[in-house]
C-alpha cells in the first residue's frame, strides 16, 4: 500500500477514493448472501462514515445479526494509512485475528494500493472484506437484512420516500459529509473557498429547512438523518478549527443545533458517539493528509453538557414517536 494516498486533483481540491468492494447485499446469486453471525462490520468511533453505519445498526436491533470490531482512533504510526486494534488485547480483533485492518483488503485483493477504509464488511468465514460502500452500507442494512431487523425497528427508508431520501443523500455527501473533508485538505485557497462556500450554503438551507421540519423529512427520522447527524456531530469539536470550516459553529445555528441535539438525545445516536475518540483522531491522529499537522495539542473544548441541553423540537412535530414504524 503507498504511504500516501493521491486524492489531491491539480487544481488543489480534494477527490476522495472510489470505494474497491462494491457488490451488494442482497438474494441475487451475484449479491453478497445475508446471513447472520456471518459478517464482522469494523468501524472507529472516530469516522463519520462508519458511525453512520454503527447508528442504523443499532436502530434497526441488527447488534445480534452483525459483529462490530472498534478500531484506535489512533492512526499507528507506520508509514502508511491504516486502521489499529490497538483497543483489543495483543492489539488484534477477537474474532479476525488482524492487527491492521489493511489485512482483510490484502486478504480480499493482494493487488490492492488504496486506503483502507471503515466501515467494511467482513465475511469471517474467509476474512476478506466484501463491502466498503459506505455510500449504501446503510440502505442495504434496512432493505436487504430486514428479515434481521428487530420487532418493532423503525423503517428508516420508507418507499414512498426513497426518491427523496436518495435526492438528500447525494446533496449530503457532496456538500456536507465530504465538504468538510474537502475544507479541510484542499491545498489551494480556491478549492478551499469553493468548498467552504458549497458547506455553509447547504448548511443555511437546512437551517431553514428544520425552521419547520422536526427532521429533514418531517415528523420521523429517516436514513437522511443519520447521514446528516455524524457531521453535525463532530462540527464543533473537531471540523470547525481542524478543517478551517469557521464561519460559525452548529450551536450557534438555532434549528440546526436544536435538531443535532434531538437525535443526540435518541437512543442509537449518542449512545454510539464518542466525542474524546473524534477529537482525539482529528487533532491528534496521523489523517489522510499528515503534512498538515500543525500541532498535538487535543483541543479542551467544547463544553459536552450542552448536548444535553433540552431541545424542544417535539413542538414541530404532532408524533410522540420518532420513528415510523
Amino acid at each position: 500500500m503507498s504511504e500516501k494516498p493521491n486524492e489531491i486533483s491539480q487544481d488543489g481540491s480534494f477527490k476522495r477514493q472510489t470505494n474497491r468492494f462494491t457488490t451488494p447485499f442482497g438474494q441475487k446469486k451475484e449479491h453478497l448472501p445475508v446471513e447472520a453471525d456471518r459478517y464482522r462490520l469494523l468501524w472507529s468511533p472516530a469516522c463519520p462514515w462508519a458511525h453512520r453505519a454503527v447508528i442504523v445498526r443499532s436502530l434497526l436491533g441488527l447488534e445480534d445479526a452483525i459483529s462490530l470490531g472498534t478500531t484506535s482512533p489512533m492512526r499507528p504510526n507506520i508509514g502508511r494509512v491504516d486502521w489499529e486494534f490497538s483497543l483489543d488485547e495483543q492489539n488484534q480483533d477477537p474474532v479476525l485475528g488482524i492487527q491492521y485492518v489493511s489485512e482483510v483488503y490484502l486478504n480480499a485483493d493482494p493487488e490492492y494500493t488504496g486506503r483502507p477504509t471503515v466501515p467494511v464488511m467482513v465475511d469471517t468465514e474467509t476474512n476478506k472484506a466484501v463491502n466498503n460502500d459506505y455510500f449504501n452500507l446503510t440502505n442495504y442494512f434496512e432493505v436487504e437484512w430486514l428479515d434481521h431487523h428487530a420487532e418493532g425497528a423503525p423503517n428508516l427508508y420508507p418507499e414512498d420516500l426513497r426518491e427523496e431520501i436518495d435526492e438528500w443523500s447525494d446533496v449530503i455527501f457532496q456538500d456536507i459529509n465530504n465538504g468538510v473533508y474537502k475544507c479541510g485538505f484542499a491545498h489551494s485557497q480556491k478549492a478551499y473557498e469553493q468548498a467552504y462556500d458549497q458547506l455553509f450554503a447547504r448548511l443555511d438551507e437546512l437551517e431553514e429547512r428544520l425552521a419547520t421540519n422536526r427532521f429533514v423529512h418531517g415528523d420521523y427520522i429517516t436514513d437522511t438523518d443519520v447521514r446528516l447527524y455524524t457531521t453535525l456531530a463532530r462540527f464543533d469539536a473537531a471540523y470547525y478549527n481542524g478543517f478551517n470550516t469557521n464561519r460559525n459553529l452548529i450551536r450557534e445555528m438555532p434549528n440546526l443545533w436544536g435538531y443535532a441535539r434531538d437525535l443526540y438525545q435518541t437512543p442509537g445516536f449518542g449512545d454510539t458517539t464518542d466525542f474524546d475518540s473524534i477529537k482525539r483522531h482529528y487533532h491528534l491522529s496521523i489523517t489522510i493528509d499528515p503534512d498538515k499537522k500543525d500541532t498535538q495539542i487535543l483541543p479542551k473544548g467544547p463544553d459536552l453538557t450542552a448536548w444535553d441541553v433540552p431541545h424542544d423540537r417535539e413542538r414541530l412535530s404532532s408524533q410522540t414517536d420518532k420513528f415510523r414504524r
